[in-house]
């Protein structure tokens, strides 16, 4: 459940970072993207982790 979003099940992702060498792009190091997970209250009062775009979706309704 952790790095995860509890609405839209968004998690970690996986990114290569590009390195130019001698005008050409090498694929060296792999980085894990994490979502902004943030604590926030659904309708039924639970306390879960969302993230930001789904709090935003939220707040709006």
């Amino acid at each position: 459940m952790a790095q995860q979003c509890t609405q839209c099940k968004k998690g970690r992702n996986l990114a290569w970072k590009l390195v130019k060498l001698r005008g050409k792009y090498n694929p060296t190091v792999k980085r894990i993207q994490k979502p902004n997970l943030q604590w926030g209250k659904l309708a039924t009062g639970e306390r879960v982790k969302l993230c930001t775009k789904c709090k935003k979706a939220l707040a709006k309704t």
